[in-house]
């Protein structure tokens, strides 16, 4: 058995009811969100742990190779366009899916883990999350993008082919172009998915507004 990813948790101030594991974006770590743990308004009765675990360090074709985190490689990309490492998407999605079982053993329900990710991590939330064949209590999608819809397509799991999603993207991304997550979402409501879909005027990150509008999101949906 592989070894699990190493993560960043946060433990609730009262035994955990629910379950998020939060995937960072590319060349960064578990620790970037971590303040967001103390910033998203939740509902009393949510008990909610926060996993985040670190990519592995692996070369990076577009940034010449340099060594970095990372949930999979890219060997190209454009404003709409990316090509990438559909290998490391299958390695990353199973080292997650394994800390969803974790959160399982450890008492939390499947229908009560939620998958986050910004950027690649939002990949991966959405690459694991339709996948998986247990149902999950929703995902939330960052600043990403959708770029093997067709492979994912013949994994999809009938377990989570109505589970609720939050996708949210800055207008001004000049990284992850807003059509890519528009894209993405056009596709996972064409699978059933019911979308709640934020923009804002910002760039490749996160804003408070932003940050609101999750906590909201994920109060509905405890």
């Amino acid at each position: 058995m592989t070894a699990l990813l190493p993560a960043v948790e946060i433990e609730p101030a009262q035994p955990a009811t629910h379950s998020i594991i939060w995937m960072h974006g590319l060349g960064a770590d578990g620790h970037d969100f971590e303040p967001i743990a103390d910033e998203l308004p939740l509902p009393a009765h949510m008990q909610l742990r926060f996993v985040f675990p670190h990519a592995p360090a692996i070369p990076v074709t577009i940034n010449n190779g340099y060594v970095m985190r990372a949930w999979y490689d890219i060997l190209d990309f454009s404003d709409l366009h990316r090509t990438v490492d559909e290998a490391g998407i299958t390695r990353s999605r199973h080292a997650i899916e394994a800390l969803v079982a974790r959160e399982v053993a450890r008492g939390i329900p499947s229908e009560r883990i939620f998958l986050a990710g910004f950027s690649q991590g939002g990949v991966m939330a959405y690459n694991v999350g339709l996948s998986y064949p247990q149902k999950l209590a929703g995902i939330i999608a960052l600043s990403t993008y959708l770029p093997n819809a067709a492979q994912l397509d013949a994994q999809l799991s009938p377990a989570n082919q109505h589970t609720p999603v939050f996708a949210a993207h800055g207008t001004l991304d000049p990284v992850v172009n807003l059509r890519l997550g528009d894209v993405a979402r056009q596709h996972v409501t064409q699978l059933g998915h019911p979308v709640s879909w934020h923009t804002y005027p910002m760039q490749h990150s996160v804003c408070m507004e932003e940050v609101q509008a999750l906590g909201r999101w994920l109060g509905e949906h405890a």
